[in-house]
This record gives structure tokens, C-alpha cells and sequence, in this order.
């Protein structure tokens, strides 16, 4: 627990310091996935061109590319300088995005689809790597292939050893390089699918970079490629045992090992590793998480907490209490479920009391339902009442994994955390401002890295006056008596200032309309 809460300050230290410059979406640990996205398509993209020139035998698939690398070096040499350090950066994009994964406990629960399925991808992408070193054919592709087949030989799956295939230059064949060939984009199809599977049970899921952090990454890589190009080294000779190889730690970090282990120890090594990163998100068992419950009375199977899903966790089916009006219901899958409440804030019969008619909602959470939120609002709202004294009186509304709202030393505020902040009902904002409340504050996860992926774009977008779809902030209610900004843990002096920014534009604004009813 200690190493995970170091890495938890790390990245969100780094995250941070990389904030000031690149916001929101465009900070590249908010992004991680999408870059991985992003980089594939320039490995495909810069691999069909080498594709066209590549001549797949055992004399041509070393000077093809050589070729590639000195004759053609102003965009042949660029294309296959682009594809290595393509595949790299997807390498340590996917680790890093692990990583993160794993510090903000992000892989439990209804999140173990996401984590499971992202290993087939893992482990595509370094046998793709690995055999696209077999294709230029150089001593570091000798080494590959031969360590490769001795470790699988340590196996019994074959009759023979597949490592006397490279004993000499005559056991080799065209056909061989062909079908690495095939076998090479064949396995970048099968990656495609994978990465599409592992984000099948995320809604909306963002698998494009912003356009100024993909054109910051294809940039960055276009100049690596153009002071440090990719090389091979000597050509693959059989008949002798390659001296220095300079390896790529990025897909060959194992290699060193085959030579000082055995190679059932370095099977063990990988064995452990890989069921224990499949396991962990039952390591040790989660306690039984929030699901959310239809209230079928209220529910009228409007698609608000179908679209507003983080993760696909809702579906609308055909009615089953033969109401008269609605033909659909909405119904939760509780496999897919992480308890964020959202569904609750997109619900537009989540509303508190009006007049004699009670608090109400379609869809709630029932650890922390509606009524839990009304009963805090209140008692925070009459907190805030109490004090005569107060000349600003400000309510802020956060989420549990944001700043740490009880940090905030300000004065004529009061706080109420959420699962997520957009888990709170807009129709809530009026009420309390009607009951009190001078303004309304809205925080949560820093932008671009909601803790449940799109809360605080759901709250924007409520917040808007172009925002048509229900629900949202009506018109009567002035915007400058609702204001938001998004602070993540460590960011709780940003949050100060801009709450205590927000109280003087209310102060200024009370003062004015006074003095014009005078």
C-alpha cells in the first residue's frame, strides 16, 4: 500500500507540473489511452509504406530496408525511424497508463473487464515488436530469433527444436520471411480487436488525442526520427555468434535474463508476473460495491442515465408494470456498475421537495441516495444560515476523489462531497438558492481526469445555457451565482483562490443590485 500511495504522489506531482502548460484532455497522463490509439495508427500507417518496398528473402529483407534507411532516408529512412519509435512510445504510453490505472485503484470491481482485456493487447504488441525485428534481418534480429526459439523449445509443444531452424544460413528460407511477414500484420489486426474489446464497456469512449497534443506527439517523434534515426546493425550471419548487441530495452528487457537464468526460471518469472497482474483485481476481494436501482414508479425511460453512463452500466428495455405512458424502462447492469451516482444527476425527476410534493428520482444509488443528499445539503445550508455574520454565503458541492474539500480554510462556506459531483441534480442548485444559499460551487476531479471518466464534462455542458437536452440550469437562474472549477488532490490553494474569487464576484454583483434598489 505504501508503494502504491508513492506512485499516487508521483503521477499526480508530474501531473500537475505538466498542468501548467497542457490542460484538461491535452495533458498527456489524462490521455494515455487515446495516445495509445493514437500512436497505432501512426505504426500501421508508417508500416504500410515500408510494406511496399520490403522485399520478404533472406538477402532482400536486409537490403530493402537498408535501402529504405540510406538511399531513401528523406521519407523511406523517416518512415521506418517513425514506425520504432512508434512502437516504443506505445510501449511505454501502455505501461504508464497501467500504472496510473493502478495507483487510483481504478481496476477493481466492475472495472476488471478493462484490466483483464488490456493484456492480450500488452501482449500483442510485444510480439509484434519481437518479430518485427526478425524482418530487417540484422544480428540483433539473429539474436532475437534464435533466444526466442530456445526459450519456446524449453516448452513441450514441439517435436522438434524449432531453434535448429537457425543453425545455418541454408536452414533459412524465403518462405520463412514470408510468413513473418504475414504473421507480423496479422497479429497487428489481431491488436486492433483487442484494443477495441478492451474498451467495449466504456460509453463515449476517447480513443483520439486532442489535436494539439497528437500534433505535439507526431512532432516529437518526427525530429527523434530526424536527429537519431533508426539503423539496423550488421546483416544476420548464422554461421557466427553475434558479439555486441545493442538491444531495445523497450520490447527486449527479458533477453538479458535468458542468458544468466535458465530458461524455465525465466518462464517461471513471467508465468507469476502475468496471472498476478490478471488476478489482481480480486486481490484481495472488493466488498460489495454501490449498484445502482431503478425506482420503476419515476422512471419514464427518457435515455438521460443511458447517454450520461460512464460505463455502459444502463439499458433500456421494454416495460414490465404496464404503465400507460411509458413504454421503456431503464435497467441497470450490475456487472458493469461503479456506484458513481451520475445516473442519478441526469435523471430529471431527481428534484427535492416542491410544495407538497416529496423528493424524488427514477434512478439512485442506495448507499448514498437522494435523500442522503438532500439531508446533507440541508444541514450544510442551514449551517451556512446560522451565521448571522455571513455576507457571502456559499455552498460547494465536490467528489470524494477531487480536492480534499476539508482542507479549504474560507470563511461562509459550507461543503458537501459526492461519489462524483455530477451525481448532484441541477434542480438541487435552484433549490438551495432559493433556501439561503447566495451561490452555488461546484469542484471535482481535475479536468480531463474525472475519477468516473466524464463527470465534469456532464456538468459543464448541464451548466451551459446552449446545453438543450434535459437537465439542465434553467435560464432564471443567474450564471454568476453558480460558478466551478476543477482541482484535483494537491490542488487545494487553486481551489481557495478560485472559490475565494467566486465570493468577491458575489459580493460585487449583491452590492450592485442594492444600491440601484436604493
Amino acid at each position: 500500500m505504501r508503494l502504491k500511495k508513492a506512485g499516487l504522489c508521483l503521477f499526480q506531482a508530474l501531473e500537475r507540473l505538466i498542468g501548467h502548460t497542457f490542460a484538461g484532455f491535452s495533458n498527456p497522463f489524462y490521455s494515455l489511452g487515446a495516445l495509445a490509439f493514437y500512436l497505432f495508427y501512426i505504426i500501421v500507417g508508417s508500416g504500410i509504406y515500408l510494406f511496399i518496398f520490403y522485399e520478404p528473402s533472406i538477402k532482400g529483407s536486409f537490403d530493402s530496408v537498408d535501402y529504405l534507411t540510406h538511399d531513401q532516408w528523406y521519407f523511406g529512412g523517416i518512415m521506418r525511424s517513425l514506425h520504432r519509435y512508434a512502437s516504443d512510445a506505445l510501449v511505454l504510453v501502455m505501461v504508464l497508463h497501467i500504472l496510473r490505472e493502478f495507483v487510483l485503484d481504478r481496476y477493481r470491481g466492475a472495472r476488471w473487464f478493462t484490466w483483464v482485456t488490456g493484456f492480450p493487447a500488452l501482449v500483442l504488441i510485444f510480439i509484434s515488436g519481437l518479430v518485427g525485428y526478425w524482418l530487417v534481418w540484422d544480428t540483433l534480429g539473429q539474436y532475437i530469433a534464435v533466444r526466442s526459439t530456445e526459450w519456446l523449445d524449453w516448452l513441450p509443444i514441439f517435436s522438434e527444436p524449432s531453434a535448429r531452424n537457425f543453425l545455418t544460413n541454408s536452414s533459412v528460407s524465403d518462405l520463412f520471411f514470408r510468413l513473418i511477414l504475414i504473421g507480423h500484420i496479422a497479429i497487428s489486426i489481431f491488436l486492433f480487436v483487442a484494443l477495441m474489446v478492451h474498451v467495449k464497456n466504456i460509453s463515449k469512449a476517447i480513443i483520439s488525442p486532442p489535436r494539439n497534443l497528437a500534433v505535439g506527439t507526431f512532432l516529437c517523434l518526427l525530429i527523434l526520427s530526424l536527429v537519431l534515426p533508426a539503423v539496423s546493425q550488421e546483416r544476420a550471419d548464422l554461421s557466427q555468434v553475434p558479439g555486441i548487441i545493442n538491444i531495445d530495452w523497450f520490447y527486449m528487457f527479458a533477453y538479458p535474463l535468458m542468458d544468466r537464468w535458465s530458461m524455465g526460471g525465466v518462464w517461471a518469472l513471467v508465468a507469476v508476473i502475468t496471472l498476478l497482474l490478471l488476478f489482481l483485481p480480486w486481490l484481495p476481494p472488493q466488498r460489495n460495491r454501490p449498484v445502482a436501482k431503478v425506482l420503476l414508479e419515476k422512471c419514464s425511460g427518457c435515455n438521460l442515465c443511458v447517454m450520461d453512463c460512464p460505463y455502459e452500466a444502463i439499458i433500456l428495455q421494454p416495460r414490465t408494470d404496464g404503465h400507460p405512458s411509458y413504454v421503456r424502462e431503464a435497467v441497470v447492469v450490475a456487472d458493469n456498475c461503479v456506484g458513481c451516482g451520475i445516473c442519478t444527476g441526469a435523471c430529471p425527476f431527481s428534484r427535492p421537495p416542491r410544495g407538497e410534493e416529496l423528493l424524488t428520482t427514477g434512478i439512485d444509488i442506495p448507499s448514498r441516495d437522494i435523500q442522503h443528499l438532500y439531508r446533507v445539503s440541508a444541514l450544510a445550508l442551514e449551517a451556512l444560515n446560522s451565521n448571522a455574520a455571513s455576507s457571502t454565503k456559499v455552498l460547494v458541492y465536490g467528489c470524494d476523489h477531487g480536492a480534499a474539500l476539508g482542507n479549504l480554510d474560507i470563511q461562509d462556506i459550507a461543503v458537501v462531497s459526492l461519489p462524483c459531483t455530477a451525481a448532484l441534480p441541477v434542480s438541487f442548485i435552484g433549490y438551495m438558492l432559493r433556501h439561503g444559499a447566495d451561490g452555488i460551487f461546484l469542484t471535482g476531479c481535475r479536468k480531463g481526469d474525472c475519477y468516473y471518466r466524464l463527470g465534469n464534462i456532464w456538468i459543464e455542458q448541464r451548466l451551459s445555457l446552449d446545453y438543450q437536452s434535459r437537465p439542465h440550469l434553467p435560464r432564471w437562474i443567474s450564471r454568476e451565482r453558480v460558478g466551478y472549477c476543477w482541482a484535483g488532490p494537491g490542488d487545494e490553494r487553486h481551489l481557495t483562490t478560485a472559490i475565494d474569487r467566486f465570493q468577491k464576484g458575489l459580493h460585487v454583483a449583491s452590492a450592485v443590485v442594492n444600491s440601484e434598489s436604493e
